[in-house]
């Protein structure tokens, strides 16, 4: 049987790079109407807010990256199953694997020992060009809590500095009209901190979602070459020498089980992250909650001042 008919093509990542186009279509629409609202939070901090928007432009980049280098990889390794001219052009992701995977493509079979280096070697690879992605979410996420830190900073300190000012005995309209001015640098300092956990809890839920979706083409590039050398490894073992033989069959059971290992610490990773996501959005959640009692505070302070 020739390896046309047994081999499966691999499928181009076009679904997931469209939702990701479309799903930042849709984002910047959404910014586009909110162009008012969103140019006055960023104003409170521009320093802060502008470096949170240049980590998310580079999160975005390397995300779409990270699909579109599949392309080239896919191209190559149809063409090398096909026995296209175009398999002589060496990929750039699977460079390190490109001989194993030229071998067992292109009609000499490879063993299973081979096919679990192989496949190994191209998970790593596209786990370790996933890492810097997953790092630009939780640094957005972090400048978004040092942004509300920064505020709480400014709004604590800007509080004492109202009360010192305060004498007592002084006319009433004079001490509203003192304290109606100090307020200006805690709400200031209010702003700075709502507006920097905005942008960065936004921009960590974009990122995140793209890396999502390359994962997903990830995963599938993955899956659907896995099932390419599966399909040499059959062959390869159909010959009269190989059929009935304890080794192979032992190595068959043995990657099998690998790929369940694999496949259950990925899981475990996955339900790990997560629970450090909740437990950072629950944390900012409680942030939000003590500066809307500040703010309460300082109302309480204005309506008694302007009382007496």
């Amino acid at each position: 049987m020739s390896v046309q008919s047994l081999s499966p093509a691999l499928s181009r990542p076009r679904v997931f790079l469209a939702r990701m186009v479309v799903f930042l279509v849709l984002i910047g629409f959404l910014a586009l109407i909110l162009y008012r609202q969103i140019m006055v939070a960023f104003m409170a901090n521009p320093g802060l807010n502008g470096l949170i928007l240049g980590v998310l432009l580079i999160g975005i980049i390397l995300s779409l990256r990270q699909v579109a280098r599949l392309f080239p990889e896919v191209r190559w390794v149809n063409a090398l199953t096909d026995g296209g001219a175009e398999a002589a052009r060496p990929p750039v992701l699977l460079a390190p694997v490109a001989a194993i995977l030229g071998a067992g493509l292109g009609g000499a079979g490879i063993t299973t020992v081979t096919l679990r280096a192989a496949l190994d070697s191209i998970g790593t690879r596209l786990d370790e060009s996933r890492e810097i992605a997953r790092y630009i979410t939780g640094l957005l996420v972090f400048l978004g809590l040092l942004g509300t830190f920064w505020g709480l900073l400014e709004t604590v300190g800007s509080i004492g500095d109202v009360i010192k000012s305060m004498q007592t005995g002084a006319d009433a309209g004079v001490m509203f009209d003192d304290l109606k001015n100090g307020l200006a640098k805690p709400i200031a300092g209010m702003s700075i901190s709502f507006t920097s956990s905005l942008f960065g809890l936004a921009g960590s839920l974009v990122v995140g979602f793209l890396d999502l979706q390359a994962g997903q083409a990830q995963n599938r590039f993955y899956t659907e070459l896995e099932d390419v050398l599966s399909t040499r490894v059959v062959e390869a073992s159909a010959s009269p020498s190989a059929a009935g033989s304890p080794i192979a069959n032992d190595g068959a059971r043995a990657a099998t089980a690998a790929m369940a290992n694999l496949a259950e610490g990925v899981q475990g990773l996955v339900q790990h992250m997560r629970k450090e996501q909740q437990m950072i959005r629950d944390w900012v959640e409680g942030q939000a909650a003590q500066q809307a009692d500040i703010r309460k505070a300082l109302e309480r302070i204005a309506a008694e001042s302007e009382k007496r």
